[in-house]
C-alpha cells in the first residue's frame, strides 16, 4: 500500500495540472453550411468533366502548350518544391514520436600523480550509448504530426490549384492569341477594301468627276485602318511572349494549330453544387489549412501540461590502469510542468485559437467564392450566346447596307461619306464578333477552371 502512494500522488498531480489547461474552443458558427441544391443558371447539353478538359477544344497545339506548361511552368515547380519541403517537415514531426538514440566515445591520455606521490601515465577509452524518449501522454507530439500531415495535404492541394490555374491561363492565352490573329486578318482585309476605295476616289478626282473632299476622306479612312495594323501586331508579339514564359521558355513566336474559327466550343461540364467542394483544389487546401491550424491550437494547449521523459545511458570504461573493463549505465526519468510563464502560454493559446478562427473564415470565404465563380461563368456563357446571335444578325444587315452604299456611291447617287459609315459599322461588328467568340471560349475555360477539374489520382491527399 505504501508503494502505491507515490504513484497515486503523481496521478493526482497530473489530473490537477490538466484541469488548469484552457478548454479547446469550437469552430465559429456558420463556417460550414450546406451547398445550394441547384445552380441559378442552368446550361443545356452538359457533359461529364474530364481531367484533360483542354483536349476538348480540338486544337493539338493548344493541348501541347497546356501540357508543356503543366510540366515546365516555374510557378508549378515552385509549388512542387513546397510540397517536398512540407513532406520533409512532416518527417521531422514524426520523429518526435520515436526515441532518440545516440552513440559516441571519449578517451584520451593523461599523466597524473598517484597516491604514492609518483608520476603515472594512463590511457582511457569510454564508449557510450544514450537513449531518450518523451512520453506523449497529452498528445502534444501527436498533434504536431497531425498538423504537419494537414500542412502537407494543403500544400499538395495548393499545387493542384496552381496546375489548374496555369492550365487555364495557357488555354486562355492561346485563345486570345488566335483572336488577335482574327482581328489582324479582318483589319488587313478592311485595309485592302479601303485601298480599293482610295484608288477609285483618286481615279474619279483625277478626271474631275468628284471633289478633293472625297479623295481626302478616302485617304483618311485608309490611314486610320493602317494605324490599327501595327497596334494589333504588337499585341500579338506580346501575347506570344507571355505564352512562352507560361510554358517555361524564352520569349519566341508561337506556332498555331489553326484559327479561332477552327476551335470547338466544348459542352459545359456537368458538375453538381454538392460535388464542387470535392473537386476544387483551393477548397481542399483551405480545409487542410484549417485542420493544421486546429492542430496548432491543440499543441498550444498541451504546453500547459507536463512533459514526461525517460533517458538511459550504457557504456564501458577501458583503461590500462584497470585489469578488466568496467560497465557503466544510468536510467532516469523527468517530469517538467510549467508553473509561471508570465502569461506567455495563455497568449500563445489565444493566438493559436485566433489563427484557427481565421483559417475557418478563410475556408468559408473560399467556398463562397467557388460557388460565385461557377455561377458567374454560367451566366456569362448563357448571355454571350444571345449576344453572338444579335451580332451575327447585325453583321448581315450592315454588310447588306455597305453593298447598297457602295453601289449608290459608284453610280454617283450619294456622297462617299455613306460608304465610309457603312465600312466603319461593318469593321466594328466583325471585330465584335471575333471578340465575342473569344469571350465564349475563355468563359468556357473559366468554367472548367471554376469547376475544379479532376486532379491526378495519385495527387489527391
Amino acid at each position: 500500500m505504501i508503494r502505491l502512494m507515490p504513484k497515486a500522488a503523481l496521478a493526482a498531480i497530473v489530473i490537477i495540472i490538466s484541469g488548469c489547461a484552457p478548454a479547446l474552443k469550437p469552430l465559429p458558427a456558420g463556417v460550414s453550411g450546406p451547398p445550394p441544391l441547384a445552380w441559378r443558371t442552368e446550361l443545356a447539353n452538359t457533359a461529364a468533366l474530364d481531367r484533360d478538359w483542354w483536349r476538348r477544344f480540338g486544337d493539338s497545339r493548344l493541348t501541347e502548350l497546356v501540357e508543356k506548361a503543366r510540366a515546365n511552368n516555374l510557378d508549378v515547380r515552385v509549388a512542387s518544391a513546397r510540397v517536398d519541403e512540407a513532406r520533409a517537415t512532416e518527417e521531422i514531426s514524426r520523429s518526435l514520436l520515436l526515441p532518440t538514440v545516440e552513440g559516441g566515445a571519449q578517451g584520451g591520455a593523461q599523466r597524473q600523480v598517484s597516491p604514492f606521490g609518483q608520476g603515472q601515465n594512463s590511457l582511457a577509452l569510454q564508449p557510450l550509448f544514450r537513449a531518450s524518449y518523451e512520453i506523449d501522454l497529452f498528445g502534444r507530439n501527436t498533434a504536431r504530426v497531425e498538423g504537419a500531415e494537414a500542412a502537407t495535404a494543403a500544400t499538395e492541394a495548393a499545387r493542384e490549384a496552381t496546375l489548374l490555374s496555369v492550365s487555364a491561363a495557357t488555354a486562355s492565352g492561346y485563345v486570345t492569341l488566335l483572336a488577335l490573329d482574327g482581328r489582324l486578318d479582318i483589319l488587313k482585309r478592311t485595309l485592302q477594301a479601303r485601298a480599293d476605295a482610295l484608288k477609285f476616289a483618286r481615279d474619279r478626282a483625277s478626271v474631275g468627276y468628284t471633289s478633293q473632299l472625297e479623295l481626302r476622306q478616302a485617304e483618311a479612312e485608309y490611314q486610320a485602318t493602317a494605324l490599327l495594323v501595327p497596334q494589333v501586331e504588337t499585341q500579338i508579339a506580346r501575347q506570344e511572349n507571355a505564352l512562352s514564359v507560361l510554358v517555361g521558355e524564352l520569349p519566341a513566336a508561337t506556332v498555331r494549330g489553326g484559327t479561332l474559327a477552327n476551335l470547338v466550343l466544348p459542352p459545359p461540364p456537368d458538375v453538381l453544387p454538392s460535388e464542387l467542394l470535392r473537386r476544387r483544389p483551393d477548397v481542399a487546401a483551405a480545409e487542410y489549412q484549417l485542420a493544421a491550424s486546429d492542430a496548432q491550437m491543440r499543441i498550444a494547449r498541451a504546453k500547459f501540461l507536463p512533459t514526461i521523459g525517460i533517458s538511459a545511458t550504457a557504456g564501458a570504461a577501458y583503461s590500462d590502469l584497470l585489469a578488466n573493463p568496467v560497465s557503466i549505465w544510468s536510467l532516469g526519468g523527468s517530469v517538467l510542468t510549467p508553473i509561471f510563464a508570465g502569461g506567455r502560454l495563455t497568449g500563445e493559446f489565444d493566438a493559436a485559437t485566433a489563427r484557427r478562427d481565421q483559417a475557418a473564415y478563410a475556408y468559408r470565404s473560399t467556398v463562397l467564392n467557388a460557388f460565385r465563380e461557377v455561377e458567374d461563368r454560367m451566366v456569362t456563357l448563357d448571355r454571350l450566346a444571345a449576344q453572338k446571335d444579335a451580332l451575327m444578325a447585325q453583321r448581315s444587315a450592315v454588310a447588306d447596307a455597305l453593298r447598297h452604299a457602295r453601289n449608290r456611291y459608284q453610280a454617283g447617287y450619294t456622297a462617299y461619306i455613306e460608304q465610309v459609315d457603312a465600312q466603319r459599322s461593318l469593321l466594328a461588328v466583325e471585330l465584335s464578333i471575333i471578340q465575342i467568340e473569344a469571350d465564349m471560349l475563355n468563359a468556357m475555360i473559366g468554367l472548367y477552371q471554376a469547376a475544379g477539374g479532376r486532379p491526378e489520382p495519385d495527387s489527391v491527399p
